[in-house]
């Protein structure tokens, strides 16, 4: 379509609008449709971006970081992580490493064993928290030293279940993607059907219109205006909906981990203001489409 038609399609003329029903079946699955379909666009939106975030945060946060694990005899747990503290400060990559406190340790079993643990009545580890710079360090070679001087330690970089994490993550985010374009797939069939519907029941009145010398781009262009005007309303209504269920989801919080914080951060909340623009596009090119197709049936 070229740019003169399209303006010509969109300014439109009052008189070939009224050949459309402004009424009806059509009007009412017209609005429902890019109502509901905005609707379901928006959480689908919310859950992309949260699912982006969520991996994102888990690949910087983790992949930094380590943990070096000394289980031993208690007399020899001290002098275990003092030589392992000075091996990992010895280690090229390395940024930083401590050893965590007894109530740092405590505070990291509470979720399972409660506050107020006692952990000289548990056989648990020493834990040293190893945080790594951009270059990063060999962790192949940073195990053979330790087994070699610390045979009590064992060096886990998180890599076994960070990269599974991080790409549940990922698949959450393409899938979010994914329902988006289905949801516009599903909206622009039931725009079709429905302006199929309103051009087949204005049939006489389309062939009237010829016999008085109507081009059908004219006839086609009061069918678009109509329908994409519907469409606009209705994913602004669903739209408008749609922000309004996600401000009543929970807000982040860590007890409730990656199942909270759903919704919009910062200029995030101005992305779903282009689904009604988006919709109405669809719901264009959908009756465009069903109005040529028709109209040349009709001939």
């Amino acid at each position: 379509m070229s740019g003169g038609t399209l303006r010509s399609v969109m300014l439109g003329d009052a008189q070939a609008d009224r050949v459309v029903p402004p009424s009806g079946f059509t009007a009412r699955l017209t609005l429902f449709a890019s109502g509901a379909m905005a609707f379901l666009a928006v959480f689908a939106l919310a859950l992309s971006l949260a699912s982006g975030r969520l991996a994102d945060r888990w690949a910087s946060e983790l992949a930094r970081s380590a943990t070096l694990r000394i289980t031993a005899p208690e007399d020899q747990v001290s002098a275990q992580t003092s030589v392992a503290l000075t091996i990992l400060r010895q280690t090229p990559g390395v940024a930083r490493a401590r050893a965590l406190s007894a109530e740092e340790q405590a505070a990291l079993l509470a979720p399972w064993f409660g506050p107020g643990l006692d952990l000289a009545a548990l056989p648990v580890p020493q834990l040293i928290e190893v945080m790594e710079d951009e270059q990063g360090y060999d962790a192949a070679g940073l195990r053979l030293r330790l087994a070699a001087e610390v045979p009590g330690a064992v060096l886990d970089d998180h890599t076994r279940w960070r990269k599974p994490l991080v790409e549940a993550a990922n698949s959450l985010r393409r899938l979010g993607w994914i329902s988006i374009l289905l949801i516009g797939g599903a909206m622009a069939a039931m725009i079709s059907l429905a302006a199929n519907a309103a051009l087949a029941a204005n049939a006489q009145v389309i062939e009237v219109l010829r016999l008085v010398g109507a081009r059908d781009s004219y006839i086609a262009g009061a069918f678009v205006r109509r329908f994409t005007l519907r469409a606009l309303i209705g994913a602004s209504v669903g739209v408008a909906l749609g922000l309004g269920g996600v401000l009543l989801l929970p807000a982040a919080s860590d007890e409730g981990g990656f199942l909270t914080g759903l919704g919009f951060r910062g200029l995030g909340w101005l992305l779903p203001l282009l689904i009604p623009v988006l919709g109405a596009a669809v719901a264009f090119a959908a009756t465009w489409s069903a109005a040529r197709s028709r109209l040349s049936e009709l001939s």
